[in-house]
């Protein structure tokens, strides 16, 4: 049975970071793209970041330059490390998982998610 459990969010001031880790079970982590998508209140389910087995990587334009996608193969781990956090970044960050896909995989293509990790940036 495959499980995603992110960890990590919690309440953050703007201008803060916090590091959200998925921890993959499961699977072959190494054929997986794994992704992180959030979703604010009222608004749709949106890409944030994707890491391919290999490190190619790729980015929502608002989190560019401050939010890093990362990924330990050894552990079936990826990361979100966010920097300069903006009260727009609150939302419900959610892992994914796309079986042999690419870093420009959208929500639909992704085949397994987790239950999400809820991140609050107060002004």
């Amino acid at each position: 049975q495959v499980q995603l459990v992110e960890s990590g969010g919690g309440l953050a001031q703007a201008g803060g970071s916090l590091r959200l880790s998925c921890a993959a079970s499961g699977l072959t982590f190494t054929s997986y793209t794994m992704g992180w998508f959030r979703q604010a209140p009222g608004k749709e389910r949106e890409f944030v970041a994707a890491i391919s087995w290999g490190g190619d990587t790729n980015y929502i334009d608002s989190v560019k330059g401050r939010f890093t996608i990362s990924r330990l193969n050894a552990k079936n781990t990826v990361y979100l490390q966010m920097n300069s956090l903006k009260p727009e970044d609150t939302a419900v960050y959610y892992c994914a998982a796309d079986r042999f896909g690419g870093v420009f995989a959208k929500a639909a293509d992704m085949d397994y998610w987790g239950k999400g990790t809820l991140v609050t940036v107060s002004s």
